[in-house]
């Protein structure tokens, strides 16, 4: 079965998350992704652990790295830097996430590679862009701090948090996924290829939607307000008998169907709650009232009265839950990614896209470091020859 990118070659020189997170997207849907590492230390997540997998491998770089071959080049050696600018002008499209300038300097960058191939689509990642943050760096804790997000996250005013997962990385490697996939089809349509550039805090900027909109829009400077949400109410945790239940009420209907489920259907005719814009102003009596209660009966009895009705809600899973919650929904979250090198297949969080045609394909497990660094200086050899050989 084919993938929708493949006969795409993508050349990956990221590390960490972003890019290497665009670039297993892109892997997922059919590209030939070929890792370039570092001899001997390899992408730092390689040593980000514990946890480890059977084979001692960091779980961090493995949930980021499937369908990709790597190839181990040290770029300071002009040897290893010929074969790296090789794949590079060969490439349809080259991802990056060194800080700005550094591909420059080993004639890796957006202007060497277009000039050699201007076919090729180039994805540079950053942190803060390429003008006056090019040299900041650019690490996921930094940018959910200076971009914003920790102010609107934590328990309770002057106490920021950070999201328990890298999402402005994540985030970003989506925006990077997208502007390359745009860039491919405008190339498919002009045979030209073009400069695709991303950063951390644009990305997280972005990705606030209602919150950096209230900013712009009315000059609304929004604060914590742990589990609450701005402008919908009830829309947050409510207390249980035995552990926190998620209450996402979004329409005036629910909200009645969540006061008759209750036992107080007179609540949903009290004009301090007719409207949502109402139970916003009067958030704080409403929710006293709600967790009154709610705090009588246990999560599961309430998810499923209040689910029976058509309200949304469900209590809070660890990732064991989680995980059972999807595969109880039948959407088979894991999926196990074998290799001739593997002793056993390596367990994978699944691709959430859906294609009905040219599904995602898990066809190589996240590469030993180095593992396929003959076969692509074969394959570029070959290519030196025969410019349309391709790898097998």
């Amino acid at each position: 079965m084919t993938g929708s990118l493949d006969g795409v070659l993508v050349a990956d020189f990221s590390r960490v998350l972003a890019g290497p997170y665009a670039t297993m997207l892109l892997a997922d849907l059919g590209a030939d992704v070929v890792k370039v590492e570092r001899p001997g230390a390899g992408d730092d997540t390689r040593a980000w652990g514990p946890p480890y997998d059977d084979a001692g491998t960091a779980t961090y770089f493995l949930s980021v790295n499937r369908n990709k071959r790597s190839v181990a080049l040290d770029l300071t050696d002009p040897g290893d830097l010929s074969v790296a600018r090789e794949l590079a002008y060969r490439a349809d499209v080259v991802v990056q996430n060194f800080r700005p300038g550094t591909m420059e300097r080993y004639g890796l960058g957006h202007a060497d590679v277009a000039a050699a191939n201007p076919r090729a689509v180039y994805c540079s990642i950053s942190g803060f862009g390429s003008g006056a943050g090019a040299d900041r760096p650019g690490y996921d804790l930094l940018v959910q701090a200076v971009g914003g997000l920790m102010s609107v996250t934590g328990a309770r005013p002057g106490e920021p948090v950070k999201v328990g997962v890298a999402l402005v990385d994540v985030i970003t490697g989506l925006h990077a996924t997208v502007g390359i996939l745009a860039a491919l089809r405008h190339r498919e349509a002009t045979g030209a290829g073009q400069h695709v550039e991303v950063n951390l805090l644009s990305s997280l900027l972005s990705a606030l939607v209602n919150q950096a909109s209230g900013y712009v829009t009315a000059g609304v400077v929004p604060g914590i307000l742990g589990n609450a949400h701005p402008s919908i109410v009830p829309y947050e945790l409510l207390p249980t008998a035995d552990r926190p239940l998620a209450v996402a009420v979004g329409t005036d209907a629910q909200f009645r169907a969540l006061c008759r489920a209750l036992g107080v259907p007179a609540l949903a005719e009290d004009p301090r709650y007719a409207g949502n814009a109402d139970r916003v102003r009067h958030r704080d009596a409403l929710i006293t009232t709600l967790s009154e209660r709610t705090a009588l009966r246990s999560a599961d009895d309430l998810a499923a009265a209040l689910g029976g009705v058509g309200v949304p809600c469900g209590p809070v899973n660890d990732l064991a839950g989680a995980f059972g919650l999807a595969s109880e929904l039948g959407l088979a979250p894991v999926v196990d990614v074998d290799g001739p090198d593997r002793a056993q297949p390596a367990r994978q969080v699944a691709n959430p896209i859906t294609l009905s045609v040219t599904p995602a394909n898990y066809h190589r497990p996240p590469p030993g470091l180095g593992a396929h660094t003959a076969e692509v200086r074969a394959w570029l050899a070959a290519r030196r020859t025969d410019p349309d050989a391709r790898d097998g």
